[in-house]
């Protein structure tokens, strides 16, 4: 294995320094990389050819220097991503779906990189390609398949794709008889489809010219775009829109929604062109959505104090909160996740003490949970198209234990296996251990931690331990089976999920207390989980290589500042790090959305104060840091482009030490990375190889 000092200070590109002066709040601030935000940042997500030379001629410099850096791990990515692609069955299909007289499912031919979207007859053996992802992806440098809908009549399926990587969806419909696609085309959408019951028109947001989600339109079919009837444009910015559909099919649900508060309108998919009306008009930190059931509503809230939410029944004639009548009670730590309606029942899925569970109540008002035996574990769940039905869909895997779909009869108990996740290189679930442990946290509390490592390495202190971490918007991190994972465990690491706070993985209050004002509880935890795995003797301190992605990567890069000497390796995957400009910026895409998680720095002086005592970016300071590799997105909307550019470009001027330090923009591609099922398995050996080379081992 090639040493972590390859010579590189000689070819290590600088940024220059153009200061830029400002002052919020009465106190002043200098930008020295401000110059990197491209003021064209709108047009570039649409072609990137439009970025300016100097920023292009950065960012190719730090791609070169990143290739020189890591030229001796070339042939181990290269054994990583065989490795890896052998995992996966080259050419495996989804469990088909039902729906009237057909059933609906996703299938990947040998070596392909995107879905086929195929149907067949309900009980036949043939398929038949509706909409073939490869076709579509020829000639393009970057293509993802969106959002993908059949009429309720069968006749036709609206699809979008984005071929930039910035999530600019254009929307298309095909004719699944004739297969040829209609002359409609509608751009600059968020990619999801809503069709109404007659199938001549369909529903679609558009995003606005700031990148929102905004506006929800519908189209009918043969007329053109600028003609589309506005149904519902949402005021205030800082709100997004997204469509969906009761599982009855009765209405399409327009739900306007930051991260605390939602407000949904329900339009009659039997009456497109009626109006949508409010089931709850919004309240502040009022989250809730909806299921339809005959004449009534299912509404899972955490209204009056139910902060980790509960279910309520309403009338459909008079919806508002007045009217609701309590189903499942709330109860504290136990969050009410997800729910639907199959028929005469309401299925939910749950999380307490970080674990999932599914569980159906009955029109006799009976619970029936669907139970698991292993240490950790993930579950989802599939409701399909059919709604009179008594069959219900999941799946679950573990960190040893490749994904199983099930469906479970709801009537009579019976759990009937569809598929299990093949692994054609091989894998046995004996061969590896997980394991779920909780680290104490600096104030007293207990941090769980999800564990995998090989049977045969040692816990003495000498393995090497990836720990990945998120902690945002009350995601809860799943303890789920990854085939990439694999190739770093049977490599002697230890790999560990750290489910810190910001997330929901012990309730609504483990995402309070890492949200806002709490911010820092955050990173706190993901150094307490970090110290308590060197403690207990997993690794030790200096063999920690730390992982996160995206607000995540704001994780990275404050465990980078608070506790450098513990970690080996920091991999920051498109990175949140200039948190504090961004916040202040409220002409970026999410700005807005995001004030609710981190505080509004422009109105509110202890927010500023706040963000700016944590972010990465502003409290780069002359030490000494571990090993790092971030990996940015060109057409990426979500973390623009400048963030990671700019903490790599301060962090080379102020770092006292020679570790290693390489910036990647992905030139073709967004938030995600590579679109395709293989290509962005690149990434992945890129990431595992660095960790590699810096702990030793191959």
């Amino acid at each position: 294995m090639a040493n972590s000092k390859t010579p590189r200070r000689a070819h290590a590109p600088v940024a220059r320094i153009e200061p830029v002066r400002t002052t919020h709040h009465g106190i002043e601030r200098t930008d020295n990389y401000a110059w990197l935000r491209a003021e064209n940042w709108r047009d570039v997500m649409r072609d990137p050819a439009v970025l300016a030379r100097d920023i292009r001629d950065y960012l190719a410099a730090e791609n070169a220097y990143a290739e020189h850096l890591l030229a001796d791990t070339r042939a181990l990515q290269d054994r990583l991503f065989e490795e890896m692609k052998g995992r996966i069955k080259q050419d495996d299909s989804t469990v088909p779906a039902a729906d009237g007289p057909f059933e609906y499912f996703i299938s990947y031919e040998p070596g392909a990189e995107h879905p086929r979207y195929c149907r067949k007859a309900r009980g036949e053996s043939h398929e038949h390609v509706l909409i073939d992802g490869n076709a579509l992806a020829q000639g393009h440098d970057y293509f993802k398949l969106g959002a993908i809908s059949h009429s309720r009549d069968h006749r036709l399926c609206a699809y979008s794709t984005d071929r930039k990587g910035a999530e600019l969806y254009t929307i298309r419909v095909r004719d699944l008889r004739s297969g040829r696609d209609l002359g409609d085309a509608l751009e600059d959408t968020s990619g999801s489809v809503e069709w109404a019951n007659d199938a001549k028109s369909f529903f679609y947001v558009r995003l606005d010219e700031n990148h929102r989600p905004s506006s929800v339109y519908r189209h009918r079919l043969g007329t053109p775009a600028r003609e589309d009837t506005l149904i519902y444009d949402e005021p205030d910015t800082g709100f997004f829109v997204s469509l969906s559909r009761t599982r009855s099919g009765r209405f399409i649900i327009v739900n306007a929604h930051d991260h605390q508060t939602s407000e949904i309108r329900l339009i009659d998919a039997d009456a497109p062109g009626a109006a949508p009306f409010v089931v709850a008009p919004r309240e502040p930190a009022h989250e809730y959505d909806v299921d339809h059931r005959g004449d009534h509503l299912i509404i899972r809230t955490n209204r009056d104090g139910a902060e980790d939410f509960k279910l309520v029944k309403a009338p459909l004639a008079s919806p508002g909160p007045r009217h609701w009548r309590e189903l499942v009670e709330h109860r504290a730590g136990r969050t009410i996740l997800t729910h639907f309606v199959l028929g005469g029942r309401i299925v939910r899925l749950e999380r307490e003490d970080g674990l999932p569970r599914v569980v159906i109540l009955g029109a006799d008002g009976d619970e029936t949970a669907i139970a698991f035996e292993e240490e950790c574990y993930q579950i989802g769940l599939s409701p399909g198209y059919e709604y009179d039905t008594d069959i219900v869909r999941f799946t679950y895997s573990s960190p040893t234990t490749p994904a199983e779909v099930y469906d479970y009869d709801m009537a009579t108990g019976e759990r009937v296996l569809r598929k299990r996740q093949d692994v054609p290189s091989g894998h046995d679930p004996a061969d590896y251990v997980t394991r779920r442990i909780f680290a104490p946290a600096h104030d007293g509390e207990d941090i769980p931690l999800t564990l995998l490592w090989r049977r045969d390495t040692l816990i003495d202190g000498s393995a090497p331990l990836l720990l990945y971490g998120y902690g945002a918007y009350g995601l809860a991190m799943p303890a789920a089976f990854s085939t990439s994972v694999l190739s770093l465990v049977d490599r002697g690491f230890i790999y560990a999920i750290a489910h810190i706070r910001g997330g929901k993985d012990k309730g609504y209050r483990w995402y309070a207390e890492g949200r806002g004002a709490n911010k820092i509880n955050t990173f706190r935890d993901f150094v307490s989980a970090g110290e308590y795995l060197a403690r207990e003797n997993y690794t030790q301190r200096g063999r920690i290589v730390a992982q996160g992605g995206s607000a995540g990567g704001m994780v990275m890069g404050a465990a980078a500042n608070m506790a450098p000497d513990l970690f080996c390796a920091i991999i920051a995957e498109v990175p949140f790090v200039d948190v504090l400009n961004t916040m202040l910026d409220d002409t970026l895409p999410l700005t807005p959305a995001e004030w609710p998680e981190w505080g509004n720095p422009i109105a509110d002086k202890a927010a500023f104060e706040a963000i700016a005592a944590y972010s990465p970016y502003d409290n780069v300071a002359n030490r000494p840091y571990p090993h790092m590799l971030v990996l940015a997105g060109l057409t990426d909307p979500r973390v623009t482009y400048w963030e990671p550019a700019k903490w790599v470009a301060k962090l080379r001027a102020h770092k006292t030490d020679d570790t290693l330090l390489a910036l990647k923009t992905n030139m073709k591609a967004g938030h995600a990375g590579a679109s395709g099922r293989f290509d962005r398995l690149h990434d992945v050996a890129l990431a595992y190889a660095f960790a590699l080379k810096v702990c030793g081992g191959d």
